[in-house]
């Protein structure tokens, strides 16, 4: 089957179920991703901010911005990764999500990971990445590695909403970004 109709299938069951976790706090605008189907690479945050309630599309404010650049800036194009958050739904208050939400939202972003078959999962984020990785780290100090999930590679790297709060971070960002465009060059050979 087509990965974008598995997406669409996906997507369309997930929404139309009242009872999904997708309706946490009775949010309704649910942005569940977007890009290359057969992407390569998954770029994973934690939840939707405001803009991205608002427009319906994952990482598209300030912090999007700065990611695109960032993701030009290491020879990465946004529209051949597929960009999702494990929350589909913004939290009240533009908060981290909960470990409870977190876990109800999980089987859905796994559902996405298995038809979308990436090679590497960069996960943007202190709490995206312990999702992944089950346990409390300091993404400061694993940023920019290449860690085992299951049979992929996860590379975490920081937030731009981080950088923004803290632009001279913005070459460590960078650098983790060309580090996942060389990985993702070298599993390719």
């Amino acid at each position: 089957m087509n990965k974008q109709i598995e997406l669409d299938n996906l997507y369309q069951k997930e929404k139309s179920n009242k009872n999904s976790p997708l309706y946490i706090d009775g949010n309704t605008n649910i942005i569940f991703g977007e890009g290359n189907p057969r992407a390569t690479l998954m770029i994973v945050g934690e939840a939707p901010g405001r803009d991205e309630d608002i427009q319906g599309r994952p990482f598209v404010g300030r912090a999007g911005k700065l990611l695109d650049k960032a993701l030009s800036e290491s020879g990465i194009e946004r529209k051949n990764a597929y960009i999702t958050n494990i929350v589909k739904t913004r939290p009240n208050n533009n908060r981290t999500p909960t470990e409870q939400e977190i876990k109800q939202c999980w089987p859905i972003l796994e559902e996405q990971i298995k038809i979308i078959k990436p090679k590497i999962i960069c996960t943007v984020g202190a709490c995206a990445t312990q999702a992944f990785l089950k346990k409390p780290l300091s993404i400061t100090k694993i940023h920019g590695l290449a860690l085992p999930f299951e049979n992929l590679m996860v590379i975490p790297t920081l937030h731009p909403a981080y950088i923004l709060r803290d632009p001279q971070k913005y070459k460590d960002f960078l650098s983790d970004l060309l580090f996942v465009k060389e990985t993702l060059k070298n599993l390719e050979k």
